[in-house]
């Protein structure tokens, strides 16, 4: 009767946030609401290590439940994935995101979720050297964690797409870190802005200071041939990042020039609900996690 009981409770959870989803994705306690229908046996979290001395250089690794961990593994280890959350480069907590860690690990994936400073105390490209210090953690403990050091991506919602894509692209901050892009199997981008000078929103301005913003601060300036093998996937009618000029633009610049890409654009998401179709209770709305679980799992390991 319990376990009915708590059945029940959760599915009329479940029922009552797609009903008010419109209205909790303009809320603060959005993601409050996702993490409270995560399961609590499908990975096992380890919270707050720093990858280096500054307090928002912490990270949370999610580690696949056992059996799903023995399965992934393979010869040399389970895929590992760098997430890094969205919000303008102003704002955004790890913790917010047990949701993103939750799917992935439930997957087979070992996933890391990473702070990086803010703006307005930080200001480009120090959110950048930020993301590369905890690649760097990222490499060197991957083994100790399970995972598989030649099968690294990098994945990122909305500005920390931004942040992948120039980890990905650019090599002068995986370079300051002693590392490659090519030491990469792959990058992930859900809603990322690659294009987005001249700079119109006040945040964004603040954390680039505009007008002074350089030209290679844009991560479609950097794609290339060396790029890594991407998936790009974003909302069709996206209000806060035009899509087709980063989505759509960065994808047909990398196929160019000859990089494996995926992308797809959804019209049953927006810019948020992208990242919440991650969620279990939201993973109807768009095949986000089948096309990230199957683009890593079919990405060749960089040895």
């Amino acid at each position: 009767m319990h376990l009915l009981n708590s059945t029940l409770r959760r599915r009329s959870l479940i029922y009552a946030i797609g009903a008010m989803l419109p209205a909790l994705l303009t809320a603060c306690s959005a993601v409050d609401v996702l993490n409270a229908t995560v399961p609590i046996d499908t990975y096992r979290n380890i919270a707050s290590l720093p990858y280096g001395d500054q307090p928002r250089q912490k990270l949370d690794v999610y580690l696949p439940p056992q059996p799903v961990a023995d399965k992934a593994l393979g010869a040399g280890g389970a895929p590992l994935v760098l997430f890094f959350y969205g919000g303008s480069w102003s704002s955004g907590n790890r913790a917010d995101y047990r949701f993103v860690g939750e799917a992935l690990a439930s997957r087979g994936i070992v996933t890391i979720v990473a702070d990086y400073r803010l703006s307005p105390d930080v200001r480009y490209p120090v959110f950048l050297q930020d993301s590369a210090l905890a690649m760097r953690w990222a490499v060197d403990n991957a083994q100790k964690y399970g995972a598989d050091p030649s099968r690294i991506f990098v994945m990122g919602h909305s500005a920390g797409a931004y942040n992948s894509a120039m980890l990905a692209l650019d090599k002068r901050w995986l370079g300051a870190v002693r590392l490659s892009p090519a030491r990469l199997a792959g990058w992930i981008g859900l809603a990322g802005p690659y294009d987005f000078m001249p700079i119109t929103d006040r945040l964004m301005q603040v954390a680039f200071e505009w007008p002074n913003t350089p030209p290679d601060s844009q991560p479609l300036f950097h794609a290339s041939s060396a790029s890594p093998p991407a998936l790009l996937l974003a909302p069709e009618h996206d209000s806060v990042v035009n899509s087709q000029r980063s989505t759509l633009g960065m994808a047909q610049r990398l196929k160019s020039s000859g990089v494996r890409v995926e992308s797809e654009l959804y019209d049953t998401v927006n810019h948020v609900t992208i990242v919440a179709a991650l969620a279990s209770v939201f993973r109807s709305r768009a095949p986000v996690l089948e096309r990230v679980t199957a683009f890593v799992q079919a990405t060749q390991a960089k040895r």
